[in-house]
């Protein structure tokens, strides 16, 4: 149970109703500050519809966030919104395996743009070498922008964690089929 109020549209001012046009749980608890609210919103609106990152690799990297930080909501919300930009069930059971080490027909660049969100995630930042990759495969500009997402993302799950927001039923199913590891 989450441990902040989730707030209706008809809970807020008209002028901050905009904000829960995606009615989901993070954005009904973001809403108890509208203005932290719409600043969140404006960076995750940038990365879903203006980077110029690939959206498939996007979505992956946002998925290996979900998954390093077993986050059931990220997770579920990203296997549903990764199939609208080009990612598949193999593509995600390739992620899983990717990270524990095993093989998988993943091309450099997806298995790069994975390396970089565990070393995010997990260290803090890109290894030296993982961003010389990076930088060698993609112009600047798609550089930062996949960065800016797995850092955003970072950031996400550690709002959820913090929130405990609940996962909704309708994405159950996505937790389902690829469940977190314990632990």
């Amino acid at each position: 149970m989450a441990r902040i109020k989730y707030l209706d549209k008809s809970d807020l001012a008209e002028k901050d109703q905009d904000l829960l046009a995606r009615n989901i749980n993070l954005f009904r608890a973001l809403v108890n500050s509208p203005n932290a609210a719409r600043a969140f919103s404006g960076l995750g609106g940038f990365i879903r519809h203006k980077s110029k990152a690939d959206p498939r690799l996007r979505e992956l990297a946002i998925l290996q966030v979900g998954w390093l930080a077993r986050s059931p909501y990220e997770w579920s919300h990203h296997v549903k919104i990764s199939y609208d930009f080009g990612v598949t069930d193999a593509d995600i059971k390739a992620l899983i395996d990717d990270t524990a080490g095993k093989p998988t027909s993943l091309d450099a660049l997806t298995k790069l743009v994975l390396q970089a969100a565990r070393e995010m995630t997990s260290q803090g930042g890109a290894s030296d070498a993982t961003f010389a990759a990076l930088s060698a495969l993609m112009p600047t500009e798609l550089l930062l922008d996949l960065i800016i997402t797995i850092g955003f993302y970072n950031a996400v799950v550690r709002i959820l964690a913090t929130l405990q927001i609940d996962v909704e039923p309708e994405y159950q199913p996505y937790l389902d089929k690829y469940p977190l590891p314990k632990g």
